[in-house]
């Protein structure tokens, strides 16, 4: 089993900035982000391998950055330039295969946190 904790979520302006964490109780091999808005699928957002390989949704590419420090086994996705758009709950997911290929599947991903909130207004 693994125990993700995300943490970092807010309320703040278009344009603005955020940064959120989550961090694993076990070593993982592909981790990603995923939000859901009100009414709306859960979407990938961005993922990453142990690799360093990334991957990112076309709505959030060139705004946010994923990253991982493995020895602390963290995961972080700094999200600058926010849109209304972005607003939605943000769920940290990982796996203990190798490997994110269908990264952006969340059926893929046996493990999730709880989530936080990220609101950005306009």
């Amino acid at each position: 089993q693994v125990q993700l904790v995300e943490s970092g979520g807010g309320s703040v302006q278009a344009g603005g900035s955020l940064r959120l964490s989550c961090a694993a109780s076990a070593y993982t091999f592909c981790m990603g982000w995923f939000r859901q808005a009100p009414g709306k699928e859960r979407e990938g957002v961005a993922s990453i391998n142990n690799d360093g390989n990334t991957n990112y949704a076309d709505s959030v590419k060139g705004r946010f950055t994923i990253s991982q420090d493995n020895a602390k086994r963290t995961l972080n996705l700094q999200m600058n330039s926010l849109k209304s758009e972005d607003t939605a709950m943000y769920y940290c997911a990982a796996r203990r295969l190798w490997g994110c290929s269908r990264w952006n599947d969340p059926n893929i991903f046996p493990y999730w946190g709880q989530g936080t909130q990220v609101t950005v207004s306009s």
